[in-house]
């Protein structure tokens, strides 16, 4: 999960970008700030912060050269009408630049990018696992979930789908500790790939859409809470 921070003194134009964030499909949480003081007061922690540069008071440039004092992994994306901010944005090592009016596909774009980045910095982790296909290890974090069918299991992941034998119950035990969870008797879900739950619909992040059993509703919201919370 990304956490986001917004820091624009124009409220509509905040108001704006906080729901366009609201919308996507990528996980994230979202906070906003009317000021740069406000967003140093509230000494949080930030994956990604977008940044208006020609904030009245303390400008976003002075912001960001205090972020970075304190925080120096942080992305930070300047928000301004004025092109001519550019070369100041990047002498405080900025990610990117946008300029307002800010487009919704741009401000998308950006969150994506930033997001590869970060699961690029994040260390893999590999399992073997023993397919119809041979011994293949594979990155948990590119699993999207595990279906029983036909009397075999199917893994749908990132590079496709792999095949093997065994019991879809002792792969949701061994998968647990790697935030997995089980919404149905026939599958075992990825919790980091789930981007909604609509009642008992879980929607993936490519778009699949696996059936949450009113059996295991409870406990599965329970987990999934619980992983969410993590991430903040």
């Amino acid at each position: 999960m990304q956490r986001i921070a917004l820091c624009d003194d124009d409220e509509a134009a905040l108001a704006r970008l906080a729901e366009v964030l609201k919308e996507a499909k990528e996980l994230l949480t979202v906070d906003v700030y009317t000021g740069g003081r406000r967003l140093l007061a509230a000494r949080k922690e930030y994956d990604l912060i977008f940044l208006d540069i020609g904030m009245q008071g303390m400008d976003g440039i002075e912001t960001a050269r205090m972020l970075r004092k304190r925080d120096k992994q942080v992305k930070i994306v300047y928000l301004t009408a004025y092109e001519d901010f550019r070369e100041q944005a990047f002498s405080v090592h900025a990610f990117g630049y946008l300029v307002k009016p800010v487009k919704k596909e741009a401000l998308l774009n950006m969150v994506r990018e930033a997001g590869a980045y970060k699961k690029m910095e994040e260390p893999p982790c590999l399992l073997c696992f023993d397919t119809d296909q041979g011994i293949c290890q594979v990155d948990v974090r590119d699993i999207y979930y595990l279906e029983y069918s036909s009397r075999k299991i199917r893994m749908k992941t990132k590079a496709g789908d792999l095949w093997m034998k065994g019991s879809i119950a002792k792969m949701g035990e061994r998968l647990e500790k790697y935030d997995f969870a089980v919404p149905h008797k026939s599958f075992v879900v990825n919790l980091y790939q789930i981007r909604s739950l609509k009642g008992y619909d879980i929607v993936l992040a490519d778009g699949s859409v696996l059936p949450l059993s009113q059996k295991k509703s409870a406990v599965f919201r329970e987990k999934l809470s619980a992983y969410l919370a993590k991430q903040l």
